[in-house]
């Protein structure tokens, strides 16, 4: 549900052009911690990653009140690259592809409600061998209450695998402003903001994000996906440069990154684990992102 949450504020927004985010982040190395016992080794390993997000109108319409129904085509795509140090064998990916087409479309439901729904289909990859066991499907319903122009509020079920096993979790978005400069914006499970506006042209945000990583290997002969999560929490300042570009720089800490690993059936996601994901220590954290909504 990458595209869909990236571009959730695109949607609000009315935007009849191309819109779309690309987003380069960085994590340093820090520390493998060992799932048997728990205890931070000498094995390190770091993480970069740049993201690209479009969202291509097909079609718009606007009703007398000015709300919106379209249909758009949503691309993604995900590359990340790992350096690892110091491992007795190798535990984990060096590389990791995950992309993905869908479409997504936005109508009113009556006075105060909207909807949006997307679909999409991908390649989910660590690039050593690519084959049909790589491509999976996510998508997810989101329907949306709006109070008052400040105000909104939604939910629906998603089905997304992005953190490993395919897995229906709750969509939640809610979005607040006051008439003046403070802004919250939840959408999970992507993460939230909390923003003070200065002026026109600058904001400064608080951020807590969850992202991940999925990629389908063959072990010992059977197909597995193993998954990479993330939480992130930072300072954001964002500057917009233009009526169309805007620029972002994150700044803050890995509050966790783990992987885990398992068979492809619906089960895995209730089996108890005998032992901790492996992850890795905390430690720094930086992003930066170029967003634009063109005409």
């Amino acid at each position: 549900m990458a595209a869909a949450g990236c571009l959730l504020g695109c949607w609000v927004s009315a935007q009849s052009g191309i819109s779309g985010e690309l987003k380069t982040e960085y994590i340093p190395f820090s520390s493998y911690i060992r799932p048997e016992d728990s205890v931070k080794t000498n094995s390190k390993s770091n993480f970069k990653r740049a993201d690209l997000n479009l969202s291509i109108p097909l079609s718009m319409k606007k009703d007398s009140s000015g709300r919106v129904k379209a249909w758009s085509v949503l691309l993604s795509g995900s590359y990340a690259k790992m350096t690892h140090k110091d491992y007795e064998k190798q535990l984990f990916p060096d590389q990791m592809l995950n992309a993905q087409a869908g479409i997504q479309h936005i109508r009113p439901l009556g006075k105060k409600w909207s909807m949006m729904m997307t679909a999409s289909v991908g390649i989910y990859t660590d690039l050593e061998q690519i084959s049909s066991d790589d491509i999976l499907g996510q998508g997810g319903v989101l329907f949306i209450r709006h109070f008052n122009p400040n105000l909104a509020l939604g939910a629906g079920p998603v089905l997304t695998t992005a953190f490993g096993v395919p897995m229906i979790l709750p969509w939640i978005y809610f979005d607040w402003k006051t008439n003046g400069k403070v802004k919250l914006n939840i959408n999970f499970p992507e993460g939230m903001e909390a923003g003070y506006l200065f002026s026109d042209r600058f904001a400064l945000k608080a951020v807590v994000n969850l992202s991940g990583m999925t990629v389908e290997r063959n072990k010992d002969g059977k197909s597995m996906l193993l998954g990479y999560q993330q939480i992130t929490a930072g300072i954001r300042p964002e500057v917009k440069l233009n009526d169309k570009l805007s620029l972002s720089l994150t700044g803050g800490t890995a509050l966790l990154r783990s992987f885990s690993e398992n068979d492809r059936k619906i089960k895995s996601i209730f089996k108890d684990k005998k032992m901790d994901d492996p992850k890795f220590a905390t430690t720094f954290y930086a992003a930066v992102s170029l967003r634009w909504n063109l005409p």
